[in-house]
């Protein structure tokens, strides 16, 4: 169920349900907002430190959407995250976000990166574009294997059909078989390959949960820099003075809309890239040395915005 839609006066009435007031709220300077969005309890009682429940306060099983059809990893990883939920297919990543924003699903479940074929960086993008918040992560061992027609033998096969991801972590057996890939938007099947292949994915909710130090947590956040020599390095360095560890860094085009231009660098040349930053790093927004390190950051960042503090898995996949 979406929650209550209440109305703001700011010059002029607007109209906004509370989870896009929790996302203005990182917009708009984070720091003097954070203890409201991690600490304050409404009487809604839907934000919580607890564990992520698997049905709704009414006993119905929550719905939870994946990309990809009936049977697909996805799938099996939304029945992990959630092993009591209704998982619903989606044909598309951005179809899955727009269930959530909709109210028509409770969660999603999507992938973010693999150990072999790298980030999904389509993922990376549509966390930036829709305003949910990231409330946990699982890892999901795969194992891909090659699907034909009855009878027919491996030295025959011409062609593959999978979805991009599975032909990248399927990639030195397709290559040693010869095999042409096609990509499609489902994976029917593929070359088995290396045994250590893990996919992380992310839970996706319209409301962020409640940060705790109860239990190993990890947060997310997406920021940009000014262009200069050592910005980058300073940046990191924030966390790296508190002894916060960062597991992945990612950097995505910024993408220019009518607030931004190119602009020039500093020899004078026209600038046409700029970049947006995704780490992740091993602390919870319930920590003080969390809440320093991003005030910190701050001050260097000409954006931030935190896509969740969320439980990490420790568990093996």
């Amino acid at each position: 169920m979406c929650l209550p839609r209440i109305r703001l006066r700011v010059g002029i009435f607007l109209t906004l349900d509370l989870a896009s007031i929790f996302s203005l709220l990182y917009d708009f300077r984070w720091r003097n907002s954070i203890q409201l969005l991690f600490y304050c309890s409404f009487s809604t009682g839907r934000l919580t430190s607890a564990p992520v429940p698997n049905s709704e306060c009414g006993g119905s099983p929550l719905r939870v959407a994946y990309q990809g059809l009936c049977g697909a990893h996805s799938e099996s990883a939304a029945l992990k995250a959630y092993p009591n939920c209704e998982p619903v297919p989606c044909d598309q990543f951005e179809t899955a976000f727009e269930a959530v924003e909709a109210c028509s699903v409770d969660r999603a479940v999507l992938p973010i990166e693999n150990s072999l074929g790298g980030s999904i960086h389509r993922n990376y993008d549509l966390l930036l574009r829709h305003r949910l918040h990231i409330v946990g992560e699982i890892k999901y061992a795969v194992r891909h294997c090659l699907l034909a027609n009855q009878g027919v033998k491996v030295e025959h096969l011409k062609k593959v059909l999978s979805h991009p991801q599975a032909l990248a972590q399927c990639e030195y057996t397709l290559t040693r078989l010869g095999l042409v890939r096609e990509a499609v938007d489902d994976t029917a099947g593929a070359a088995k390959d290396a045994s250590l292949n893990v996919t992380r994915f992310l839970m996706l909710a319209r409301e962020p949960i409640i940060a705790g130090t109860d239990r190993p947590f990890k947060t997310s956040i997406v920021f940009s820099l000014e262009e200069g020599p050592g910005i980058l390095h300073k940046a990191l360095a924030v966390f790296a003075e508190r002894q916060i560890n960062l597991t992945k860094i990612e950097s995505r085009p910024m993408r220019w809309s009518s607030l931004t231009s190119p602009g020039v660098d500093a020899s004078g040349l026209q600038k046409y890239f700029h970049y947006l930053f995704y780490a992740d790093f091993e602390a919870s927004m319930a920590s003080d040395d969390a809440k320093m390190a991003l005030q910190d950051l701050e001050k260097l960042a000409t954006s931030l915005r935190i896509l969740g503090s969320y439980p990490a898995d420790t568990t093996m996949p």
